[in-house]
C-alpha cells in the first residue's frame, strides 16, 4: 500500500511587516525631531546675513549646533510622539503595508 497523498500545502506570502514598522518608526521619530528643532533653526536662519552663493562650512556648523542644542532634552518626547503616531496608525490601520486582512 502506498500512502496517501496530502494535499500541498498554499504557498507562503512574503509580508514585510516588521521592516515596515521599523521604517515607519525611523521616518516618524525624524519627523518629529525636525519639528521640534525648526523653529530654533528657523532663528538662526533669519539670524544669518543675506548672502549669495551655497552656505559656508562655518553656516553649516552653526546650523548642525543649533539642531543639536534644539533636541538638547527633547528626544524622549519625540519617542513618545513616534510611539503614539505608530500606535494610532496601526490601530486605525492606515499605514499601508500593515493591515491585516479582515
Amino acid at each position: 500500500m502506498t500512502a496517501p497523498l496530502r494535499p500541498r500545502p498554499s504557498s507562503v506570502e512574503f509580508r514585510p511587516r516588521f521592516t515596515l514598522l521599523v521604517l515607519y518608526f525611523l521616518a516618524f521619530f525624524f519627523f518629529f525631531c525636525f519639528l521640534l528643532a525648526l523653529p530654533d533653526l528657523i532663528a538662526a536662519a533669519r539670524a544669518l546675513p543675506p548672502g549669495e552663493g551655497p552656505l559656508t562650512d562655518a553656516e553649516r556648523e552653526a546650523g548642525a549646533r543649533v539642531a543639536a542644542e534644539a533636541l538638547r532634552g527633547k528626544l524622549p518626547l519625540a519617542f513618545v510622539a513616534t510611539a503614539a503616531a505608530l500606535g494610532l496608525g496601526i490601530w486605525t490601520r492606515a499605514l499601508p503595508g500593515l493591515r491585516r486582512p479582515y
